[in-house]
């Protein structure tokens, strides 16, 4: 005798097809691939950055590919606009709260405004995108939310305390959200990667990606965003359907915690 859980095959577990996702920050790097490997499960993406030619040019891709998206111009940190998004686009069922900015201080260059702007960004962000989609979740009978963390949210790194900080309280806004919205078969987990290839990793040099890799990256070197993107459609699918409050941190050994 076979349960339901083991006649559903990978193929539909994974299926996002029908379901409608907000990526936040999806105009480059980490959060178009996310974009682009949700829409490849046949997720329609509503496409979220602060700038319109980035997010333009996402939208562009998943629909070359034959996928569905349309573009979203916000800035998270504006709880009325992220709203007005939502209610437009409809019940959201996935979201991937990614937007984020780093900056490379130390704690004597940081101000009080850059430290605001940091944990507006990252934490107030994810907030006002969890609290725009989190009723129409409810009425849809569950969903997924991934906040996007960082592997410095857990072992921290010697720059950007105030990154760290907020990379940190994301973890904590989804340990609290797990177990506020179970009852609605809401599940919330954070994705908080290790160093991966971007254009943003790519501008900060050769020898330190080579540097990086060779001292504290078992694998010996960085992961490609889409290694990622593949953890965060994981999290947002059916394949982790008793999966909630967790962090999933793809991070090629760098970081090797627990039990």
């Amino acid at each position: 005798m076979t349960t339901d859980t083991q006649d559903r095959a990978p193929a539909a577990i994974r299926s996002l097809t029908g379901r409608t996702a907000l990526v936040t920050g999806a105009g480059a790097g980490l959060g178009r691939a996310y974009a682009l490997a949700l829409a490849r499960c046949g997720a329609a993406i509503l496409v979220n950055d602060i700038g319109a030619a980035g997010a333009a040019e996402t939208v562009q891709l998943i629909e070359s590919e034959g996928g569905r998206a349309r573009a979203a111009v916000f800035d998270v940190r504006d709880g009325a606009a992220s709203a007005a998004a939502v209610a437009e686009a409809g019940q959201v069922a996935i979201l991937i709260n990614n937007a984020g900015i780093d900056e490379g201080k130390k704690t004597e260059e940081i101000d009080e405004a850059s430290f605001d702007r940091m944990f507006d960004i990252h934490l107030l962000g994810c907030f006002l995108c969890g609290q725009a989609v989190i009723p129409g979740m409810k009425a849809l009978g569950g969903g997924a939310i991934v906040n996007v963390s960082s592997i410095n949210g857990m072992i921290a790194d010697d720059t950007d305390p105030h990154y760290n900080a907020a990379k940190a309280g994301i973890i904590g806004l989804t340990k609290a959200w797990a177990k506020e919205l179970a009852p609605w078969n809401i599940r919330v987990n954070s994705l908080a990667p290790g160093h991966v290839r971007t254009p943003a990793t790519t501008l900060r040099g050769s020898e330190r990606m080579r540097m990086v890799s060779e001292t504290r990256i078992p694998f010996g070197r960085y992961a490609e965003p889409e290694e990622i993107a593949e953890a965060a459609v994981f999290l947002a699918s059916d394949e982790s359907a008793f999966i909630t409050g967790q962090v999933l941190s793809p991070n090629g050994g760098e970081a090797i915690v627990g039990i």
